[in-house]
């Protein structure tokens, strides 16, 4: 017993904190994944699992956070627990006002978090405790609706016939083995997770196939067995029954229990959720003990796998058949996994990778390639034939790069759905607050986009949902005067497209007022004329300040919006379209390149220097022909390209230097195209075409106009990479003044 208490002093002295980054990454993850659901859910027939997966969210975070000691969150998330256990039990009906105060009390738990990331001491105060005390009086006398009448029978034949729902539950006796744990779980909080074991009915500790743990066969851990519904509710609250007399010496190998209880398989998982991976849980039903059923195993929740060797178990009509010289069949061993997928298997476990480690990886990688390149043009110096060994080392090297680097890369691609699932709950919001009856659609969820860009992405899409809400959508009254139905649709979507993903934001309202817009550029003193393009006057609402709205209200109409979408837009390399039919909606597309890290380029020389065009922006290249180039007037030259005139632009004299070209004739066009807009870029010479390693400028010297970025090339020299949007502005610009 004495290194008992020496373990339990150690155990004492264990820093959690080094757990907290977890526990933030996995509460974030349930907070997402409750507000998905409530936002969805359907409030006259909710689905059983839906509802068991909005309970098991604020269970998982209320367990993470009482491990931790944050106390405010624990209060919180018990609070909406003992309501959301009524809720799906059936003893209480699903409203709007339950939805809506378990949406704040989301938003207020993410700020909670926020707080106790930051270092802080968590939030506290008058907010909290009145979301805990709204949350109280839904179960005050009078306050709890339960199911009547027609509103029963739905939910009861719902219940009924979901695969998942719940059947009636009986009492069963489990086995349950759980391990081996990760060097960072110590004794203290297996104890700790054995304990919330014990609040499911009466836990025993069996003897553990490690040594090291002594009186794991102490006397039972009972609890009160809550048998109804509300009851069950109640006692969940509050720590029940003694603690498992538990005397841990170093942490095993795994741990060992039996449990009788009438609780459902999945607050297991969500209860050794944090402790161990499902596949390190085994359950094992007790023979000879009470055998109904909790929930049929595999059948209801879908909960269970066979092991292989074992694929069903013995019926009792079975079993009086079978020969008394036969020894009895061993118990069935199922394995826990998540709901609606299967364990995964040791191998192909995910484990969580800080970002700065990833873009670490993704550095090294880069100068690999870099350093690939040089090797390979040093080496196209040699004679192949003499030195074939080498050559073919070589390109091995440089095949295998190229998958290291596409894999790394594979890495920080996220899917679009992360995006994505920020805006039902915006749009449902905003919808409501407008008034207005509108369906969020998204497609191509599965769509992967560099984490980079998805951090960015998130504010000029927010920006878009808004406007197309506040401006697209028509008010239901007016879209059936119209002849349209009363709910309006935004649909977000994306999709790759060559080396770019493009994202499209669209709506079914009235679409743009191209007199409207023509009108109000004229009166901000813009240079505008009738014989414009649409795309053209669709671009004047991305002009700063700009906006069409009679009112301005909270939501939007100053006109700061969607020059902030297109600054935010060109920074990250993309580019933004708009097409609208007025009446039908209108559509806003946006392409931006896979990834920050890596870019396809065409690589073209003026003079000693090489520089890099995004291969996106590149249309065309050419050699001019004799008389091909007119000059105009204050504007520089223009080039005649199959009836168009475009403005020419030397890239030698937009940064000043030397050339080679004496002549138009004597050098390349590289047809470029931004916004909608063409531009031909006067070059000496063709290089050719590769990805590059993007290196930032603003981080080791300062923004160059002109210039997005750097690259280094495999003879070691330095090469600017080209910042189109800004090339083809200066252009126009010139153009503009002329006229």
């Amino acid at each position: 017993m004495g290194n008992a208490g020496t373990a339990g002093n150690v155990d004492d002295n264990v820093d959690l904190a080094q757990f907290h980054e977890i526990f933030f990454e996995e509460a974030g993850e349930h907070l997402d994944r409750m507000e998905a659901l409530l936002v969805d859910i359907d409030l006259a027939a909710p689905g059983a699992e839906t509802l068991n997966a909005i309970f098991r969210a604020a269970h998982s975070i209320k367990g993470g956070a009482a491990t931790f000691g944050f106390r405010d969150i624990t209060e919180l998330t018990h609070e909406m627990e003992t309501v959301f256990d009524l809720v799906r039990n059936g003893e209480m009906a699903l409203g709007s006002e339950i939805v809506d105060l378990f949406l704040a009390s989301g938003d207020m738990l993410k700020n909670m978090l926020a707080e106790r990331r930051a270092g802080g001491s968590g939030v506290s105060g008058a907010p909290v405790q009145d979301l805990c005390a709204r949350l109280r009086a839904l179960l005050a006398p009078g306050a709890v609706r339960p199911l009547r009448g027609a509103a029963a029978e739905v939910a009861a034949a719902a219940q009924a016939a979901a695969p998942g729902a719940a059947r009636e539950k009986r009492i069963q006796v489990l086995e349950i083995v759980f391990g081996p744990f990760d060097e960072r779980i110590t004794p203290k909080m297996i104890d700790g997770v054995i304990e919330d074991l014990a609040g499911f009915g009466e836990l025993q500790n069996l003897p553990s196939q490690d040594a090291s743990v002594a009186d794991a066969g102490a006397a039972p851990a009972r609890a009160k067995s809550a048998r109804t519904k509300s009851g069950r509710a109640r006692a969940r609250g509050a720590k029940r029954g003694a603690k498992p007399a538990l005397h841990v010496v170093e942490q095993p190998a795994e741990r060992r229990v039996r449990l009788t209880t009438d609780v459902g398989v999945q607050d297991m998982i969500d209860t050794l959720g944090f402790m161990v991976a499902p596949d390190r849980v085994r359950v094992t039903p007790v023979e000879g003990e009470p055998t109904a059923a909790l929930d049929a195993p595999g059948e209801d929740f879908g909960l269970f796998e066979e092991n292989a060797a074992q694929t069903e178990t013995p019926s009792a009509a079975s079993a009086e058949t079978t020969s008394p010289a036969e020894p009895p069949a061993a118990p069935k061993v199922v394995e826990l996994k998540a709901p609606g997928k299967i364990a995964p298997a040791a191998d192909a476990a995910s484990i969580r990778v800080s970002v700065q480690k990833v873009d670490y990886l993704i550095n090294l990688v880069g100068e690999l390639v870099i350093t690939q390149s040089m090797l390979a043009q040093t080496a196209a110096q040699a004679d192949p034939v003499m030195y074939e060994s080498l050559a073919n080392g070589i390109a091995q090297l440089e095949r295998n790069t190229r998958d290291l680097q596409e894999a790394s890369m594979s890495i920080r691609m996220m899917p679009m759905s992360v995006v994505f699932s920020r805006f039902p709950r915006l749009v449902r919001d905003l919808a409501g607050k407008l008034g207005k009856e509108i369906e969020l659609r998204t497609e191509g969820d599965d769509a992967e986009l560099d984490k980079g860009l998805t951090e960015h992405i998130v504010d000029p899409l927010t920006h878009l949902v808004r406007n197309s809400l506040d401006h697209g959508i028509e008010m239901p009254e007016e879209r059936l005067a119209q002849g349209k139905i009363r709910k309006g649709t935004i649909t977000l979507r994306a999709y790759h497209k060559g080396g770019n993903i493009v994202i499209e934001v669209a709506d079914d309202g009235k679409g743009l007022d191209r007199e409207r817009i023509l009108a109000k550029a004229k009166e901000r003193g813009m240079a505008v004329s009738a014989e414009m393009s649409d795309q053209e006057v669709w671009q004047l609402i991305f002009e700063p300040g700009f906006s069409t709205a009679a009112v301005v209200t909270d939501v939007s109409g100053r006109g700061v919006g969607m020059d902030v979408v297109k600054r935010n837009i060109a920074e990250l390399g993309g580019r933004v379209e708009i097409d609208s039919v007025i009446g039908a909606g209108t559509r806003i597309t946006i392409r931006l390149p896979l990834t920050l890290a890596i870019l396809d380029g065409m690589s073209v020389r003026v003079g000693s220097e090489i520089f890099i065009i995004p291969l996106g922006y590149v249309v065309e290249s050419l050699q001019p022909e004799v008389g091909a180039i007119h000059s105009v007037q204050n504007a520089g030259q223009v080039i005649a390209v199959r009836g168009d005139f475009l403005p020419m632009l030397a890239l030698h004299g937009v940064f000043n230097m030397k050339h080679d070209a004496q002549s138009w004739e004597q050098g390349i066009v590289v047809i470029i195209e931004a916004e909608g807009t063409k531009t031909a870029l006067f070059v000496d010479d063709l290089v050719g075409q590769h990805q590059v390693v993007i290196k930032s400028i603003e981080t080791n010297y300062r923004k160059v106009p002109g210039i997005s970025g750097a690259t280094i090339m495999g003879d070691g020299r330095v090469a600017l990479i080209l910042d189109v949007g800004h090339l083809v502005a200066r252009a126009g610009s010139r153009i503009a003044r002329a006229a």
